[in-house]
């Protein structure tokens, strides 16, 4: 209905447009040669190269249509034009002669002395240079640009201004590539130089979804390097696209209005979900980081500010995504080790766009899908656990004088969806080591009541430990009850014995008498952070110990983040599968069960208003409800014990899945869900002695969808299997090794 506001809207907007157009760069285009000798045409998904300009389209979410323009400018690749618009109606443009907006920082990754001091305790030689650089590739107490550094902390201290580099991406393409991969299709351009590292850049776009992934793709020939960077488009029109909104940590709707003073430097924004998005009258535009690889490991969730904002002249701007040069707590402010880059290794800096027909709200929500909305999804027959959090329970809630305090960390971990929290507390109590019970069991016994009182129908705070007793490394236990036992066993003092104030209670001096607790008790254990931090060297430090060769030992913790590597298709490969892969290999008919990897966290206090999603993998548990507080909880650590879980980022569920048939034919069966685009499963196994895999690609299955596999497996001469799964972010899921043969 043409009512006279409607002509006013459209008339400015044309005015809009018509402004932005006169005001934009008039840019002149080099010749395009442009190959595309491995692109292959289907529906909803073209290219085509029209004079100097390269048009892809490609069909979006929701009956949309997307249309990106390329072409090369005295060296630099443009982005003509971006666009979108509902299935047979008008064009809206959101975007010309945009401009990729690289700039990476470098240091010089350490080995800390926590990382060296188990190894040096098994009696490697931590003085070696070889065992400090290989160690420094999965060192986590490291932080690259905090000047001078901490003596205690790193090795070669004090850290020198001069090893901090900083680089803007500079072009000299002469032509690009197109390539057809299933449901995407790729757009690459060569001559990038990104500080140290030289590579090119890609646009890559995805059928049935309105993503477009930009990331430059480059490598450096320097050694023990760690890096940040941040990633865009700038040349935005402020006529077109006059405002940027996000979610700001609070939850408050925020928004910022282009038509103030130009920015010197990028306006780092504390984007709850991590997105931000430029909107107009036609559409607008979503940026956004990966949900998973983007992040290091570290010790809390504190939101850094991960989506940027910059204006640039008077009529354009810029977004995109960004790291922090360090934490903002002081108490961390050592730990910050950013990635790896191996000299060689390809890393892929990536941001990820949203291209949406609707207002910033409409965009969010499409793009908070990929990530369910920063929750993990129900799944019928199974409930939720997250493990190793160490909220220093006790002495918070004392200090508040109630044990009924009600802690926001939970809070917050109850709203991502979790059924079962299992905590990892007195990790830090030193001045407690040598006590042979007294202080320790009245601190246990409040830990027991605190985390009763903390649980509730469908939700279990589980009093579970990281106490590191005798066996070498971090380890976690899980118990089925709350007992009392104390780390410290006194001469003469029984392993067991009646305490008129707390029962029966268990008094540890040895390897073996933790074993003998667990054996009592029901209860099991794994190792921490595998091969890094204060385990490193383990779990082959007591591969063949009595305490490991037990089914008590359940395997290792997947815990992503320390080593992170954007070269690697997987998260933790060495680290974690390595360990578990190696694991069931050497104790292939051995009698025990398969070694597991279990979902682990390892953070400190978190807020409602912390980003935690990012830093969570989850266990999915096969449980038809979650134990009550007063019950015993035997069934979860059954099903740990039996491998009946797997384990994902959030991304991906495997709803279903198991190994069919008899003898050496065999078939893999599994039900997968997943948002972001897929890039492939496998089948992983062991033959007692290596590992193999038979990857499968699944690049032409479309987003947010589902697929059964049905996967013919050769088990002649292998030990075991496992299955996961993988997309195009480098999220994850996995579900644990069977044994083929009883």
């Amino acid at each position: 209905m043409n009512t006279p506001l409607a002509l006013f809207r459209s008339a400015y907007y044309c005015l809009a447009v018509l402004f932005g157009a006169l005001t934009a760069p008039q840019l002149r285009a080099d010749p395009l040669a442009c190959d595309l000798a491995n692109y292959r045409a289907s529906a909803g998904l073209t290219a085509s190269v029209a004079g100097d300009v390269l048009t892809v389209a490609w069909t979006g979410s929701t009956n949309t249509e997307l249309r990106a323009r390329y072409a090369i400018e005295r060296g630099q690749p443009v982005v003509r034009e971006l666009a979108v618009r509902p299935a047979g109606g008008e064009w809206a443009v959101l975007g010309e002669n945009l401009l990729p907006d690289f700039t990476v920082q470098t240091g010089r990754r350490r080995i800390d002395f926590a990382g060296l001091a188990p190894l040096k305790a098994l009696g490697v030689d931590t003085e070696s240079r070889e065992v400090i650089e290989r160690q420094g590739w999965v060192a986590f107490w490291d932080a690259p640009f905090v000047l001078p550094g901490e003596t205690r902390r790193n090795v070669d201290i004090p850290r020198k201004p001069e090893e901090i580099s900083r680089g803007a991406a500079q072009f000299n393409a002469t032509a690009c590539d197109v390539k057809t991969d299933g449901a995407r299709l790729e757009v690459n351009f060569p001559g990038l130089t990104l500080g140290i590292f030289s590579g090119g850049i890609r646009f890559t776009h995805y059928r049935d979804t309105g993503l477009l992934r930009l990331e430059a793709i480059a490598k450096t020939a320097q050694n023990f390097v760690a890096y940040k960077y941040d990633a865009g488009l700038k040349g935005l029109s402020t006529a077109w696209l006059p405002r940027v909104r996000w979610i700001d940590t609070g939850g408050n709707a925020q928004h910022y209005q282009f038509g103030g003073a130009r920015h010197d430097g990028p306006v780092t924004t504390r984007a709850k979900n991590r997105v931000l998005v430029a909107e107009g009258r036609g559409g607008s535009l979503a940026v956004f980081p990966p949900p998973t690889v983007f992040f290091p490991a570290r010790e809390v969730d504190t939101n850094l500010g991960y989506v940027w904002f910059r204006k640039d002249t008077d009529t354009t701007y810029g977004i995109g995504v960004k790291q922090a040069d360090h934490e903002d707590d002081l108490r961390y402010l050592q730990n910050f080790a950013l990635y790896n880059a191996p000299p060689g290794t390809l890393q892929r800096m990536a941001a990820y766009f949203f291209l949406g027909t609707g207002d910033a709200a409409a965009t969010r929500a499409a793009v908070l899908a990929f990530t369910r909305g920063d929750t993990f999804a129900p799944v019928p027959g199974y409930k939720t656990l997250v493990n190793h959090f160490h909220l220093q329970m006790i002495d918070r809630l004392r200090e508040g004088g109630s044990l009924d305090t009600q802690m926001p960390d939970l809070a917050a971990m109850k709203a991502l969806g979790v059924n079962i929290v299992g905590l990892s507390e007195f990790h830090a109590d030193k001045l407690k080591l040598n006590d042979t019970g007294a202080l320790r069991f009245a601190d246990q016994r409040d830990y027991f009541e605190a985390t009763r009182r903390a649980s509730d129908v469908d939700f279990l705070v589980a009093p579970w430990e990281e106490p590191n007793p005798y066996f070498g490394g971090h380890v976690n236990i899980v118990v089925p009850r709350a007992f009392h036992w104390s780390k410290k066993r006194a001469e003469g003092q029984p392993l067991t014995e009646q305490d008129p104030t707390f029962g029966r209670v268990y008094h540890a001096g040895s390897a073996a008498d933790m074993q003998q607790i667990l054996e009592a008790e029901n209860s099991f254990w794994y190792t921490a952070h595998p091969r890094t931090k204060s385990s490193a060297g383990y779990p082959e430090a007591y591969w063949d110990q009595p305490f490991a060769k037990s089914d008590r030992y359940l395997g290792v913790a997947f815990k992503p983040g320390m080593g992170m590597d954007l070269s690697e298709s997987r998260l933790a490969e060495t680290r974690a599968f390595g360990s578990i892969d190696e694991m069931n290999n050497r104790n292939a008919g051995s009698g025990l069960r398969p070694k597991v990897l279990i979902g682990d966290v390892d953070t400190y206090q978190k807020w409602p208003h912390d980003d935690l999603y990012p830093g969570f993998t989850v266990n999915y548990v096969k449980l038809d409800r979650v134990p009550g507080p007063n019950e015993d909880w035997t069934p979860i650590l059954t099903a740990l014990s039996h491998g009946n879980f797997f384990v994902t980022t959030g991304e991906i569920l495997i709803r279903n899945y198991a190994v069919m048939g008899a003898g050496n034919r065999r078939t893999i069966e599994a039900d997968v869900d997943w948002t972001f685009p897929p890039e492939f499963v496998e089948v992983v196994w062991g033959d007692g002695t290596k590992t193999g895999r038979q990857v499968i690609r699944v690049s032409d299955a479309a987003p947010m969808s589902a697929q059964h596999f049905s996967i013919p497996f050769d088990a002649t001469g292998k030990k075991w299997v496992r299955f996961a799964a993988w997309d195009s972010a480098v999220n994850g899921a996995f579900v644990q090794p069977v044994w083929l043969e009883r």
